[in-house]
């Protein structure tokens, strides 16, 4: 039996189109023609031919893509043939081609992927084509496209079998095209002022850098366990102590937490340092990088999100969180400090009792009651220290960092602050963080002495900066989900 052949229980697993494909498979292959072969580079894409039009016309052109649509006329037929850059009309007619050559294109199917040369011309209705005069097959399509009619709509499809989106839904391709645009101008603002693109480890002795639950792995050569990397920051500020005084990194994170229309386990970050700077400076910093993105991406800073308008322009309006937490939920800081268990209580918060403290009733207060109010681009500043290990205290308020977080449609976009540079505080900070593992709080900092030594040899005044790269690119694309705006998210296997 050849390989292209089916034996029964095969057939029985197929649908009947599959099965037609699979026999036209079997014939191209007894009459000697390989269908996933050919000696065929295209010289010219879609959209260069319809921008260009009035250069090409009349001209010879050579175009490869797949058959999205197709209509036979007897001895003239139509199709439709997509490339990365768009669609472009193929006219075919027998006696341009032959009558070979005619009769081999009527057996091709929707989806195949096709090299044509030809030259380009516009038809009577203006249709901008291409007539063929030569044609190969380059890849067989043994399964037919979604319905043609209603493209690929559901999204259990379209995040499994992103191919087929792309294939199907051209706005889910200018997604994609977006977002490396987006990527690509970041690159462009952070280079044109001098920051050093860098690498850091993506498998660490110590997840640090963040409050998450990390993925484990195992080495077998060092016979220990690693872990994914929940961020690259304690790397990032051991390059400042070491010289390099402005530096990023863009990347994968790895959080072993929940999935959501928000949130992914394996998500793309930017982390930014520059020393002699501080959280205002990084504030600074982080409204100009997205009003310059939005700009070179959208053509405006004032982008359009889910029925809503965003301005990007800066300057962004600044809020103290204990402020906001007391504008929205009518609890003062005092309160706070003096019977969190009251107000957790009092507020509906779901907390552990054994998770209370002051530090996580104010996160739980912000997070329930004053994120959804911030549409509007705002940075929260002030955050306290007992949730902040890794910043600054606030001069005469040591209660509180130099720390903000920027939050767009409810939203944080990003965290920054002026990184704390005292080593002895930093150490009895990470003993905190380790105390509160200990009672089981898997989020926790796990104390890294490496960096302790790096630090006692000196930081200098460092601010720095993250940003959630998915949750940007969504902003950007008014995609109301982070599984709309990453190519292969994360899903449970079908069964």
């Amino acid at each position: 039996m050849s390989r292209f052949e089916l034996d029964p229980e095969e057939l029985q697993e197929l649908n009947d189109q599959m099965v037609i494909r699979r026999q036209k498979l079997a014939e191209l292959i007894s009459q000697g023609i390989n269908p996933f072969d050919a000696d065929f580079v295209p010289t010219h894409h879609a959209l260069d031919i319809k921008e260009d039009f009035a250069h090409w016309e009349g001209q010879e052109v050579k175009v490869a893509g797949r058959i999205m649509s197709l209509r036979r006329h007897g001895k003239a037929s139509f199709a439709d043939l997509q490339d990365q850059s768009g669609r472009i009309q193929l006219y075919v007619r027998q006696d341009l081609l032959g009558e070979e050559g005619y009769d081999f294109f009527s057996k091709l199917d929707l989806g195949d992927i096709i090299g044509v040369r030809g030259k380009a011309f516009r038809t009577k209705r203006g249709e901008i084509s291409v007539e063929v005069e030569e044609l190969h097959l380059m890849s067989k399509s043994l399964r037919p496209l979604p319905e043609k009619w209603h493209g690929l709509k559901d999204v259990e499809i379209r995040y499994r079998q992103r191919y087929l989106d792309l294939m199907v839904n051209p706005e889910v391709r200018q997604v994609f095209i977006a977002r490396s645009k987006i990527i690509q101008s970041i690159r462009e603002f952070l280079l044109e002022r001098d920051f050093l693109e860098v690498e850091t480890p993506i498998l660490n002795v110590i997840a640090g850098g963040a409050n998450a639950r990390p993925f484990i792995t195992y080495h077998n050569a060092l016979d220990m366990n690693l872990y994914l990397r929940i961020a690259p920051e304690l790397y990032l500020k051991r390059l400042v102590v070491g010289g390099f005084e402005k530096v990023f990194e863009l990347g994968k994170n790895f959080r072993n937490e929940g999935i959501s229309t928000k949130h992914n386990p394996e998500y793309t970050s930017l982390e930014v340092y520059q020393a002699y700077a501080d959280y205002k400076d990084m504030m600074e910093l982080t409204e100009e990088l997205f009003a310059y993105v939005a700009r070179r991406v959208c053509g405006t800073t004032k982008i359009e999100f889910q029925g809503r308008t965003v301005d990007l322009t800066p300057p962004w309006q600044r809020m103290s969180m204990l402020a906001a937490i007391e504008k929205y939920s009518g609890v003062s800081w005092e309160r706070i400090q003096a019977d969190p268990e009251g107000v957790a209580r009092e507020k509906g918060l779901e907390l552990e009792p054994a998770r209370i403290s002051t530090g996580s009733v104010v996160m739980e207060l912000f997070d329930t009651f004053v994120e959804p109010n911030l549409i509007d681009p705002v940075f929260i500043t002030d955050y306290p220290v007992e949730v902040s290990p890794l910043a600054k205290r606030t001069e005469g308020r040591p209660h509180l960092t130099d720390r903000f977080e920027p939050y767009i449609m409810g939203w944080e976009v990003a965290n920054g602050f002026s990184e704390l540079n005292d080593p002895i505080d930093q150490k009895e900070r990470f003993e905190k963080q380790m105390e509160q593992r200990a009672a089981g709080d898997e989020e926790a900092h796990m104390m890294d002495e490496d960096y302790i030594v790096a630090l006692e040899y000196g930081l200098p005044p460092t601010g720095g900066l993250g940003i959630g790269i998915d949750r940007m690119v969504m902003l950007l694309t008014n995609s109301p989900s982070i599984r709309d705006v990453i190519l292969f998210p994360h899903m449970r296997p079908k069964e």
